[in-house]
């Protein structure tokens, strides 16, 4: 088959996009990497990960994991994902110091094989709401009435006192006080009881580690068969798994692992650009960048780029918002912010309208992604900061205005008339001169000479008389 020049060059720069995927030999294991909060790209690449391992009869998918947990849905796409592959999955918390937090414990127990670096750890799987509040709240304190100050007694009332001791010494309830709470906190705790159940692994803790956010290290893991396995690296991990028999989609599976090669995937440049604008700091960037852009847009009608850049921006940052964990009173506040600094460009108020949306700006920045959402939250210092910029930007358009105003008219009859033009040709009687960058019918008494320099000492409708300067 004959492919046009054309043609080919259309498929390199395709290839030079989407990247070419590595060769992955059958049988063989390919590593993909957690790293970072859970998001909707990082589930996306994930479960890409498994498919491409299907779709090339690989031995393994081992998933390096350090992760200080994300959000919900993304982590049971990536589970369901597990759950329903054809191949042997290892989630592998890997190097020394990394972490499988909130989500990151969800994941690992759902893995075929769990298994941990040295100095790593796992837990702290209570679910977090949206709105910033966990499930579950702290434990209820007994009565107050029974709280007695240090020498306090009872008088004579021993029973009293032997009752209360033993009201002390059992468990407090961790229940939350809310209906909704419950509710998530109970769903939460089934559901990671049964991915330990599905594997053999200590189901109590898992519940521990929902309930009262409880961690381990990987040396505690393993002793409570919580994980699989402790290795150093990968090659550690590939020769403790060789001969390990496990349940693959109600199948059991012999992994050999003896001879495997781990080929790395890496995401796409597509995943990298989602992961890349779906975080809370690049948001708030994209929406000060659009906002700002629609304010030039707004004193220099025309000028096309600062508009586009600005409705490109505020797109991205819509699109990001939808895949962050976000407070909408925050998100309100930040519209409200947008909605004063764009009426700053239609109802000039020298900054009163502009530094109060930069206030609801920052207010709501803050508290839009002060959600609890592990590695979803945003640096004050970086809000203030774009604060104090765009505080800047501000009072320099504030300062551009009053100067405008306090110069007053630039065009009009007012500035035409006194003013110097030039001949465009020569004329007496009837003719044109080019007068602040346009051209203009005029009327002379005397001979003009073309290029000679004239004064207008009136206009009559659309014409300018004029007088020869000398």
């Amino acid at each position: 088959m004959l492919i046009s020049r054309h043609t080919s060059v259309g498929l390199w720069f395709a290839f030079l996009l989407l990247g070419s995927p590595p060769a992955i030999a059958a049988g063989n294991a390919i590593q993909l990497d957690l790293d970072g909060p859970l998001g909707v790209a990082t589930a996306e690449y994930i479960i890409d990960g498994i498919e491409e391992a299907e779709s090339h009869n690989a031995g393994l998918v081992i998933i390096r994991m350090d992760t200080p947990g994300g959000l919900m849905e993304p982590m049971r796409d990536i589970i369901q994902a597990i759950l329903n592959s054809k191949v042997p999955v290892a989630t592998y918390v890997s190097p020394g110091g990394a972490r499988a937090d909130s989500a990151g414990t969800y994941i690992l127990l759902a893995s075929h094989i769990a298994a941990m670096a040295p100095t790593t750890h796992l837990g702290a799987a209570t679910p977090v709401s949206l709105g910033g509040d966990e499930a579950p709240d702290a434990p209820r304190d007994r009565d107050q009435n029974d709280k007695k100050d240090d020498g306090e007694s009872v008088d004579g009332d021993d029973d009293a006192t032997d009752e209360n001791t033993e009201r002390d010494s059992e468990p407090q309830s961790n229940e939350p006080d809310t209906a909704m709470g419950r509710k998530v906190l109970n769903d939460a705790i089934a559901y990671i009881r049964g991915l330990a159940d599905a594997h053999g692994r200590n189901a109590d803790w898992a519940e521990s580690a929902v309930r009262d956010a409880a961690t381990l290290t990987a040396k505690d893991a393993l002793e409570q068969n919580v994980i699989d396995l402790i290795a150093t690296d990968t090659s550690e991990l590939l020769a403790a798994i060789n001969g390990r028999e496990v349940t693959v989609n109600n199948e059991s599976v012999v992994i050999d692992s003896a001879n495997m090669m781990v080929t790395k995937v890496e995401p796409n440049w597509r995943i990298k650009f989602l992961k890349t604008i779906a975080n809370p700091q690049v948001v708030l960037l994209l929406i000060a960048i659009g906002t700002f852009g629609l304010m030039a847009e707004g004193y220099n009608p025309g000028a096309i780029l600062p508009g586009v850049a600005g409705v490109i921006s505020l797109l991205l940052a819509a699109y990001a918002l939808q895949v962050l964990p976000v407070n909408y009173v925050g998100l309100a506040l930040i519209v409200v912010g947008f909605v004063l600094i764009i009426a700053e460009t239609l109802v000039p108020s020298f900054g009163a309208l502009g530094f109060g949306g930069i206030a609801a700006f920052v207010f709501g920045a803050i508290m839009m992604f002060d959600s609890g959402v592990p590695g979803f939250g945003v640096s004050k210092v970086f809000v203030i900061s774009v604060a104090v910029v765009a505080g800047g930007l501000m009072f320099i358009l504030a300062s551009y205005m009053l100067k405008l105003q306090r110069r007053g008219a630039v065009s009009g009859t007012s500035t035409i008339v006194g003013g110097t033009g030039k001949a465009m040709e020569s004329f007496t009687g009837k003719g044109k001169i080019w007068l602040e960058g346009e051209s203009w019918a005029a009327l002379s008494s005397v001979p003009i000479e073309k290029n000679q320099y004239v004064r207008v000492r009136a206009i009559d409708g659309l014409t300018l008389l004029v007088d020869p300067l000398d």
